[in-house]
């Protein structure tokens, strides 16, 4: 028997009838909210498993779904396997990959900081990562994993660089947001500048990762960002216990004894680090951070940040935009950032716009 029934089964006075009442409806708001949270992820998640399969299944070579099926179970033929197992399946799988860590790392820090610009492709972070990127890349020749761990270093060394110039007696978003906003100009300008030093082909080449691409991806770069949002995402879940008081804001999650500096500084530590190896493994795929958790939070109003939504939701845009990339123009694969770009653009100038009809937007 559920605690909203054994207070109306003991209820006499008025008092506690009213008080039982009050209960049920509590207990019925937070079911309706749990069924639609779990509706909702559920059909994000079957999205995602029909979009995943149409990658498998459409190209120059299409197949059917079964065959697709037969194959990723151990049969097929060579000529089958060779363009599912090998060329196909690492780029869809790090399009979901790669757009959990962004939706999530996006989650994060709107929902920490309170502002829907707190978006780490906006604030510095995917810039602090391409800088590094790129420089090591173009002056140095890194390449492989010790590139990509490049560009996750790059991505905490701006994070840190960000909050501590934020930090006054504590963290605020808005300053936090500002301050970003300028070390990201600040490090774009060095990539351009690196760029312009370096020969043709290679900044050709450059270019094309800071679009944010999929193509030409394989199991190379599969298994390294699989391997770290294996241990990131548990992290960010335990530090997410946080974001509740947090939410409160600052003196209201103090006085419930939160330790707020600390939990604020560890879900900000996770989110950069999610931002920096989805960035290492795709290059800064534009807006998909930014335009996730919102469009997670309009399907599930009143449940807070809606981390796996989140999630879910920029596994899904990364997967329709790349497919859309290989397949909306004849004979021409674009970079996925340009299409979530397109989507997101618009995105930001409708938040501007309505910033300013309100009378926040300066």
């Amino acid at each position: 028997m559920s605690g909203a029934a054994v207070v109306a089964k003991n209820a006499t006075h008025p008092d506690e009838k009213r008080l039982a009442d009050a209960v049920r409806q509590i207990s019925a708001v937070r079911s309706r909210g749990l069924r639609r949270s779990l509706l909702v992820s559920a059909g994000l998640l079957a999205a995602a498993v029909v979009v995943f399969g149409v990658s498998l299944s459409v190209g120059d070579m299409v197949m059917p779904i079964g065959k697709v099926v037969e194959t990723l179970f151990g049969g097929g033929d060579g000529g089958s396997r060779f363009v599912v197992l090998e060329l196909r399946l690492p780029r869809a799988l790090l399009a979901i990959l790669v757009g959990t860590g962004f939706g999530l790392s996006g989650a994060v820090f709107q929902t920490v900081l309170r502002n829907p610009l707190a978006s780490p492709d906006l604030i510095g972070i995917s810039a602090g990562a391409s800088s590094v990127a790129v420089t090591a890349a173009l002056l140095f020749q890194v390449s492989g994993l010790a590139l990509s761990a490049s560009a996750l270093a790059g991505s905490l060394a701006a994070g840190t660089a960000i909050y501590l110039l934020a930090w006054r007696q504590g963290v605020a978003g808005q300053r936090l947001v500002l301050i970003g906003i300028g070390v990201g100009m600040g490090l774009s300008s060095i990539v351009w500048y690196v760029m312009a030093r370096s020969d043709v082909t290679d900044a050709q080449e450059a270019f094309r990762w800071l679009a944010g691409s999929l193509n030409g991806r394989s199991w190379n770069q599969v298994w390294p960002l699989l391997i770290a949002l294996g241990l990131l995402v548990p992290l960010t879940v335990l530090a997410a216990h946080a974001l509740r008081p947090l939410q409160l804001g600052d003196d209201a999650a103090a006085g419930l004894g939160a330790k707020v500096e600390r939990g604020r500084l560890a879900l900000l530590l996770c989110a950069t680090a999610l931002a920096g190896v989805a960035t290492a493994a795709a290059g800064p795929v534009g807006f998909v951070a930014f335009v996730a958790a919102p469009i997670a939070r309009r399907l599930v109003p009143g449940r807070g940040a809606a981390l796996p939504q989140a999630a879910l939701t920029g596994a899904l845009l990364v997967l329709v935009a790349d497919f859309a990339a290989q397949h909306a123009l004849p004979s021409v694969q674009l970079p996925v950032g340009v299409v979530t770009s397109i989507i997101g653009a618009p995105y930001l100038l409708l938040l501007l716009a309505r910033a300013n009809r309100v009378g926040s937007g300066g």
